[in-house]
This record gives structure tokens, sequence and C-alpha cells, in this order.
């Protein structure tokens, strides 16, 4: 169960914690007076270090994990952003879904079927500042709302759920800059938890964006990510980082 926990945790990652690939291809534009939307789709490939105790009575595991050993026990996965944006305003939202399941031999032959689903949804809101040609910083704050449900089954001997959920208020700044007509560069980093949810939790990340034709942006990057969160015995202190690829429709 603790690899299955291990693997579900960091899928889930892969755009849950932070709302940034959203804004990947975002151009700074004063000068209209409508809304301004985007949809993101997006894959972080990272793997996964750190400690996991999914119980407040089971052991403390160590997880050391590539993104392919993650990626085996994927059932199912929908991660998406979107923003919008009227002048100087922004707001932006993202939801993370992820499934995975596994089968762990146990003592006297028997063995356990287990599944982890985790859902996220991280609001968040704030303006947008320029800072010269080509180049501007969004300040913003908002909550990421986490819930983790895990359940092991032994036929023959029953079944056990648990589940969390739970709250962080997180601070943001993305800085976006222009690098030419189809070329740009981001920069994002947030910080949040402050024992209100977890008890710290960061992040930062880079992308270099093209413009494939209008409205149509593809990004690359690399992301790094850190969580700690300790309730009633159970502990998640871990980091992720890894390379990331979205692609990104504007309209």
């Amino acid at each position: 169960m603790k690899h299955l926990y291990a693997a579900g945790l960091s899928l889930l990652a892969v755009c849950a914690t932070a709302t940034t690939t959203s804004a990947h291809a975002d151009q700074t534009d004063q000068g209209g007076n409508g809304w301004r939307y985007q949809l993101t789709p997006y894959l972080w490939m990272t793997g996964m270090n750190g400690h996991l105790r999914p119980l407040a009575n089971s052991p403390t595991a160590h997880v050391n994990e590539s993104f392919s050993e993650l990626l085996s026990n994927l059932d199912a996965a929908l991660f998406l952003s979107g923003t919008a944006r009227q002048g100087q305003y922004v707001l932006q939202g993202d939801l993370s879904y992820a499934s995975v399941s596994d089968k762990a031999s146990l003592p006297l032959g028997l063995t356990a079927n287990t599944r982890l689903r985790q859902t996220a949804l991280t609001l968040t809101g704030g303006i947008n500042r320029p800072l010269g040609t080509g180049s501007s910083l969004d300040l913003m704050a908002g909550v990421r709302l986490w819930d983790i449900k895990a359940r092991v089954q032994v036929p023959g001997l029953g079944s056990f759920e648990s589940r969390e959920h739970f709250a962080d208020p997180i601070l943001a700044a993305r800085w976006h800059h222009s690098l030419g007509p189809r070329w740009s560069s981001l920069v994002y980093a947030d910080a949040g938890g402050f024992g209100v949810g977890s008890d710290s939790t960061w992040q930062i990340m880079a992308s270099l964006n093209y413009e494939i034709r209008n409205s149509l942006y593809l990004s690359f990057g690399y992301r790094h990510l850190k969580v700690n969160y300790r309730d009633g015995g159970q502990r998640l202190d871990f980091s992720m980082s890894g390379p990331l690829v979205g692609a990104t429709y504007r309209f």
C-alpha cells in the first residue's frame, strides 16, 4: 500500500499543487476591455523522493522512484488548467485527478488489491504589473484543495478505507518575458501551507514557450515541488522534480 500511495500522490501532483502551466503562453495586453481565456492540458514527467506515512499506525516509507515506475500503476488521470484575464486582473484554476491501483503479496499466500484516488483543485487570483517592453509580473493569492482516498481489499477477509482532505493557502508570483516574435520565457514560484493545511509547501518552475500559430502554444520546462504535511501521526514529506510539456489554446 505504501508503494501505491506514493505513486498516486506523485501522479496527482503532476499539476495539482500549482497552476503554472496554464500561464505558459500568457501575453500581457492591458489595452483590451474584454475577458481573455486559455485552456492547457499538460504533463509533468516527475519522479519522487521523500518520506510517507499514510496511516498513523503504519511504518514510515522512504520513496525514491522514477517517472516510469510511478506511471506503471496509473489507471486514469486528468490534468487541466484555465486562466481568465481582463485588463490588469487575472483569475486561474487547476483541476487534477488521478487513480492508481496495484496488488501486494501478504503472508499466508494472501493478495491485497489496493486503489488510490486523488483530486485537487487550485484557485488563485491577482493583478498583473508591466515591467517594461515585453515583460510583466503576476502577483496572486489563493487556495489549494486536496482530497485523497485509499482502499485496500483482501478477498475473503474484508477491506479498509482512509480519506484525507485539507486546504493550503498559497501566495504566488509569475514573471513572463517575450524573447521574440514567437518565443517567450516564464518563471513561476509559490509558497503556502503556513500550518493551515500542510506545514509548508513551495515550488519553482521555468519554461520556454513557442507560438505554433495564432492562439496555440507549446511549452517545455522544468519544475520542482516540495510538500511537508503532518496530521495525527500521518506524514507526507516529499519533493518532486522533472521536465514538463504543455499545450495552450487562447480564445
